[in-house]
């Protein structure tokens, strides 16, 4: 994996370093969202593809959008972060452009359980290669922990 850290104050930023991967022989990116439950993956998403966000539910099990920005296409796989779920998302991997893992910066109980699951992407075969962005979420929070 090729690791990306950044500090992405919005999502236009976020969209202006996925055009860094495109080539131009593929005008059409794979994104794969990943990380735990209410990390925000589906917030993000929506942002990107510029929907209301303000219902979101949990995802049981994904969603896909497809996100025109000007000269290329995003193709967003949402996959839901429930510990059941979690096994699920090797089936994902294949043809993968782009590896975006969120993190919830505020929830520090859980840290050690987003680091055990990214340690296990960081191991897998189908991802060697891929660019990983570690997303930073919630950094508006005031008991976020800074990116």
């Amino acid at each position: 994996m090729v690791f990306i850290h950044l500090r992405i104050n919005h999502l236009l930023g976020l969209l202006s370093l996925l055009k860094k991967f495109k080539s131009t022989s593929n005008p059409e990116l794979r994104i794969l969202l990943l990380g735990l439950d209410n990390a925000g993956k589906t917030t993000i998403l929506k942002k990107l593809a510029s929907e209301d966000v303000t219902h979101i539910t949990p995802t049981q099990g994904f969603n896909i959008k497809s996100v025109q920005s000007p000269g290329f296409k995003l193709n967003v796989w949402d996959i839901g972060g429930q510990r059941k779920i979690r096994p699920y998302w090797r089936n994902y991997f294949e043809n993968t452009d782009v590896l975006i893992y969120v993190i919830d910066s505020a929830d520090k109980k859980r840290f050690a359980e987003t680091s055990v699951e990214l340690n296990e992407l960081l191991n897998e075969e189908k991802l060697m290669g891929v660019p990983l962005l570690i997303y930073a979420n919630k950094q508006d929070l005031i008991n976020a922990v800074s990116a």
